[in-house]
C-alpha cells in the first residue's frame, strides 16, 4: 500500500491533468454541435460552448476512483455517487430550463446515497463549544446541505471565471481545514475538488473559452457539500463559502421565491457605454453580491471577479482560523 502522501500527489495530478486535457476537446465538440450560448458581458456578444460539466466530472471520478482503489471507504463512494447524480441534474437543466423548484428538490434526492451508505456521523461540531449529537435532525440537515451548496455555487456562476475560481479557493481552504482537524482521509478525498476547479479555471477565467453550465456548477457545489457532511466540518465549510451564501440569500430575499436566474426579467446589472458593468436602478431587479459590489460605481468584469476572489480569500482565512478553534473548548 502506497503512502498517503504519494497517493495524494497522484490523485491531485490525475484530477488536474484530466480536466486540463479533456476541456479543450470538450470545447471543440460542443462548438461543432452548436451547443453554445451568448456571453452577454463580452463586447460583441461572443458565443461560448456550454456545458463544461463533463470534463469536470471526468476529473473528479478519475481521481476518486484511483483513491478508492488504494483506500476503499463508504465516504469516497458517497462522494462519487452523489456528485455524479448532481451532474445529471445539472445536465438536464442545461438541456432544458426547468422550474425553479426542480434543482433544489432533485439535489435533495442526491443526498440520499450519503444516508443509505451511512457515510456520516450525526454530530454537529462548533468551535469552542464542542459537538452536539442530533441523530434525527442531522438527517434533515444532510438533505438540505447538498441543495444549498449546489445552488450556491450555481448562483454565483454569473461572470467569467468566478464559479471555478471561487471553488478553487474555498475547496483548498476546506482541505487545509480537514488536515488541521486531523480528518486526514477526507482531506485526501477533497484534494481533487481543488485541482479540478483550478484546471477548469484555466479555460473559464476571463475571457472565458467555455462555461461550466449547471452541470459543472452543481457538480462542484454538490461535491463540496458531500465533503462537508462526510468530513464533519459543516461550520467550517459554511464560513469558507460565505460570499456565495450571502449572494444566494440576497437573491432569494429580494425575489421572494425560488426561481431560475435565467427567468429573471430585470437584470441586476447593466452595461455602460464603454461596456463596464454597473448596478441596475430598476426596483424589480434582484439584489446580488455583484450588484452590491457595483454600488460604488461601474467596474469591468475582470475587476468584479477579482473583488469576489478577495472576499473568498478572506472567508477562506476565517475558515482555517475556525478549524484551529475546533479543538478548543471553553
Amino acid at each position: 500500500m502506497l503512502d498517503k502522501t504519494i497517493v495524494g500527489i497522484i490523485i491531485s495530478a490525475i484530477a488536474f491533468v484530466t480536466v486540463y486535457a479533456l476541456t479543450p476537446l470538450l470545447i471543440k465538440s460542443l462548438t461543432k454541435r452548436n451547443l453554445v450560448v451568448k456571453d452577454y458581458n463580452r463586447v460583441g456578444g461572443a458565443m461560448l460552448p456550454r456545458p463544461g460539466g463533463p470534463s469536470i466530472l471526468a476529473g473528479i471520478l478519475a481521481s476518486e476512483l484511483t483513491l478508492y482503489a488504494f483506500f476503499p471507504s463508504v465516504e469516497i463512494l458517497a462522494i462519487m455517487i452523489t456528485t455524479s447524480i448532481a451532474f445529471l441534474v445539472g445536465l438536464a437543466d442545461d438541456r432544458k430550463v426547468l422550474g425553479g423548484w426542480f434543482k433544489p428538490l432533485a439535489l435533495a434526492g442526491c443526498a440520499i446515497p450519503i444516508i443509505l451508505l451511512g457515510a456520516y456521523v450525526p454530530h454537529l461540531g462548533f468551535p469552542l463549544f464542542g459537538s452536539v449529537n442530533i441523530p434525527e435532525l442531522y438527517l434533515v440537515l444532510i438533505i438540505f446541505i447538498i441543495p444549498i451548496t449546489g445552488n450556491t455555487i450555481n448562483s454565483i456562476d454569473v461572470l467569467n471565471g468566478v464559479a471555478s475560481g471561487f471553488m478553487t479557493i474555498a475547496s483548498f481552504a476546506l482541505t487545509i481545514s480537514l488536515f488541521i482537524v486531523h480528518n486526514y482521509d477526507i482531506a485526501l478525498a477533497s484534494l481533487p475538488l481543488g485541482f479540478v476547479s483550478l484546471a477548469f479555471y484555466k479555460y473559464h477565467k476571463f475571457p472565458s473559452k467555455i462555461f461550466p453550465g449547471d452541470s459543472g456548477a452543481l457538480t462542484l457545489g454538490s461535491m463540496y457539500g458531500v465533503i462537508t457532511v462526510v468530513g464533519h466540518v459543516e461550520i467550517i465549510a459554511a464560513i469558507a463559502l460565505l460570499p456565495a451564501v450571502i449572494n444566494s440569500f440576497l437573491f432569494l430575499s429580494s425575489v421572494k421565491r425560488v426561481i431560475e436566474h435565467r427567468q429573471i426579467k430585470a437584470n441586476p446589472v447593466v452595461h455602460t457605454e464603454d461596456f463596464k458593468l454597473m448596478a441596475s436602478t430598476e426596483k424589480e431587479a434582484p439584489i446580488t453580491l455583484v450588484r452590491l459590489i457595483l454600488a460604488h460605481g461601474p467596474m469591468t468584469e475582470k475587476e468584479i471577479g477579482f473583488t469576489i476572489f478577495r472576499l473568498a480569500l478572506f472567508s477562506a482565512a476565517l475558515a482555517i482560523i475556525t478549524s484551529f478553534m475546533m479543538g478548543i473548548k471553553i
